[in-house]
């Protein structure tokens, strides 16, 4: 796989800068056994367009289902979502979800895979397969076109994944722990393209993880959230932390020093946050 990854160049990158998302207000309640249960209370959340912001939580304060509610899979809630000044009202191809899992069709290559990205798309069938063979190109993975995924490694999995998902060129990309199935090396690996993808498209990516270091090192900013019901609980800005170095030359695909004391304190101060989420008093553990 090549070393680096270059930018495709769409007329969209001459545009205005597009991806801003404006969260006001936000409540989500279900009925769990009749039971009201608020998964999210009053969230707002501001995302300029081509930030990364990483969102950081126990299980159960809402933040899948916050993404969810992003990418218009929730349609039923309190509040506002506004994508560029517009309101979510429901799935479209300005957003895109990866999640956990590749979800790859076994019986379909990769090329196949990525072309589902384009299926409810307006673009003529030689402009489909160009965009397919580039952005298979962007994840390095232009020579195993031609795979199937029984063929692929699960980090050659979620590459694949992160094509179908930028193919159809959405103004952001929510992330759901996308890397939490995959060995610690492949993991780290992967960080790093992933950060060179998002700043080579220059699209806006907001990503949930258990994972503090990840945040760290790929997020602008670290949102830690609070469950029971879930809610932000302080955002912390991490944009000037940094970056790791490469050959020595820190460049734009490169994450947040891991190394650096600055980062070090930041993650305990993330971790001190989280760990005053669950001391809370018993009524309220019960409740």
């Amino acid at each position: 796989m090549a070393d680096t990854i270059h930018p495709i160049h769409h007329p969209a990158h001459q545009a205005a800068a597009r991806g801003a998302l404006e969260i006001r207000g936000l409540t989500k309640r279900y009925r769990v056994s009749g039971t009201p249960f608020t998964a999210l209370q009053d969230i707002g959340l501001s995302v300029a367009p081509g930030e990364f912001v990483s969102i950081v939580g126990a299980s159960g304060c809402g933040k899948s289902t916050l993404l969810r509610l992003i990418v218009g899979l929730e349609r039923q809630f309190d509040g506002e979502i506004l994508l560029d000044g517009r309101p979510v009202a429901g799935p479209g191809l300005d957003r895109a979800i990866v999640f956990q899992e590749h979800r790859l069709f076994p019986w379909l290559t990769a090329e196949e895979n990525v072309a589902l990205g384009l299926l409810k798309s307006h673009h003529p069938a030689a402009d489909k397969r160009r965009l397919v063979r580039e952005h298979l190109e962007l994840v390095g993975l232009g020579a195993f076109a031609k795979a199937y995924p029984s063929q692929l490694s699960g980090g050659m999995s979620q590459r694949v994944a992160i094509a179908r998902a930028l193919v159809a060129r959405p103004r952001i990309l929510l992330l759901d722990e996308p890397f939490g199935a995959l060995d610690a090396l492949t993991r780290s690996h992967l960080q790093a393209e992933l950060l060179r993808i998002v700043r080579a498209e220059g699209i806006t990516a907001i990503l949930v993880t258990h994972d503090v270091e990840e945040a760290l090192y790929l997020g602008d900013r670290v949102v830690v959230m609070h469950p029971r019901p879930g809610r932000i609980a302080g955002i912390i800005p991490a944009g000037r932390l940094p970056l790791a170095e490469d050959g020595g030359a820190p460049g734009p695909g490169f994450g947040h020093d891991r190394a650096d004391p600055a980062f070090i304190r930041l993650r305990e101060a993330v971790l001190a946050e989280l760990g005053a989420g669950h001391a809370q008093p018993p009524a309220r553990r019960a409740a």
